[in-house]
């Protein structure tokens, strides 16, 4: 399984638009044939931080959601309302495994 941790750092005042964005990119995403989760977490006592929770079964299947519309929507969307460049942290997953 191919896991990426999704780091994010939202502009305050947009924190409620980021969420609706990512909210839909969410239902999109856990729709795909190789996701196997994805969750979006937000930081408590640090409101405009969040990670998501990206895992697909293989490196090909994550690589496939970065060609889907809603991905691009989502990043497209989300773009100006980062407080900086958001950065993705792929891991191997040891368990459970796959």
């Amino acid at each position: 399984m191919h896991v990426t941790l999704v780091h994010i750092v939202v502009q305050p005042e947009r924190i409620d638009d980021f969420i609706t964005a990512t909210a839909a990119n969410h239902r999109a995403s856990i729709a795909e044939t190789g996701n196997r989760r994805f969750d979006v977490l937000q930081m408590p006592g640090e409101a405009t931080r969040f990670i998501l929770y990206e895992a697909y079964a293989s490196a090909d299947d994550a690589a496939a959601h970065k060609q889907t519309a809603h991905y691009l929507m989502w990043r497209d969307t989300v773009a100006d309302m980062m407080a900086q460049p958001r950065v993705g942290v792929p891991h191997d997953c040891l368990f459970p495994e796959s």
